[in-house]
């Protein structure tokens, strides 16, 4: 079974000459960004860089990249999904995900799309569910710097005020059979370990993924989200001493039953095992 990605990388739709680089960073999933990272000016630019890349990519770049398209009231949105349409993309990160009606207004104008829904506000996290059930979506993410301003908390750093939204975002995504949520960014780029500590606060609040910024946030996370060996030999361990006796196994002196068995399977499964 294919793992749903751990890391989304953003790069800006204007700069196609870091796309092969971000491409390159071990991502697993990159965002080619035609919304915040994109001036007014520079919109139609970067749609046209997006066209481009996409008739020359091959199969194995196209089913990574995603394209944050900007939101359904924007002036921009027609032609994104104009873009993705006539480049053949149906994969997309729509921004400021509030009401199914934007989501469905994304399928009207392009067929099929796979939705990341950017939560980012107290009127997406107030939607969660709907949101979650729209068709087309596979997955919702937490935008926590946007959704801090609409707020007014601080920005700096994961604070109490975003616990309700991401642990909103978790049961909206388990309810709907989604993939876990995708956590919002780390703007400190030379900080691993705050990088390290959000990725720590996101994960005990249900979430699986992260928005990354910068190529050298990938690494770190992906080694952050991965077993250890101390919990792989675990896993290892209770499998055998059910599969010894199913239903009545203990190990290091504690029963052994299904939910136990099924974390130590989950914790194979994310080690790619």
């Amino acid at each position: 079974m294919t793992q749903p990605p751990r890391t989304y990388l953003f790069v800006p739709g204007n700069r196609p000459e870091r796309f092969a680089k971000a491409l390159a960073s071990g991502a697993d999933a990159v965002v080619l960004d035609l919304e915040d990272a994109v001036i007014d000016e520079a919109k139609a630019s970067a749609r046209e860089s997006v066209a481009h890349w996409a008739v020359n990519a091959p199969a194995a770049e196209r089913e990574r990249v995603v394209v944050r398209i900007n939101d359904a009231a924007s002036s921009h949105f027609a032609d994104d999904l104009r873009l993705l349409r006539e480049a053949g993309l149906l994969d997309l990160m729509l921004a400021k995900a509030e009401q199914p009606e934007q989501l469905q207004a994304v399928q009207a104008g392009l067929p099929g799309a796979r939705v990341l829904a950017l939560v980012e506000s107290a009127r997406g996290v107030a939607q969660a569910d709907a949101l979650a059930l729209s068709v087309g979506v596979t997955r919702l993410v937490f935008g926590t710097l946007d959704f801090a301003l609409d707020l007014d908390l601080d920005i700096a750093e994961y604070s109490d005020g975003l616990v309700y939204a991401a642990s909103r975002l978790a049961l909206a995504s388990r309810l709907a059979g989604l993939a876990a949520p995708v956590a919002g960014v780390t703007p400190q780029l030379d900080d691993e370990a705050r990088l390290l500590a959000d990725l720590a606060w996101s994960r005990r609040l249900g979430c699986s993924a992260k928005l990354c910024i910068h190529p050298r946030q990938v690494a770190a996370i992906h080694a952050a989200l991965a077993p250890s060996a101390q919990a792989l030999d675990w896993a290892r361990r209770v499998l055998a001493a059910d599969a010894a006796s199913p239903g009545a196994a203990q190990l290091d002196g504690r029963m052994i039953d299904r939910p136990v068995v099924l974390q130590a399977r989950r914790t194979l499964q994310r080690a790619g095992t």
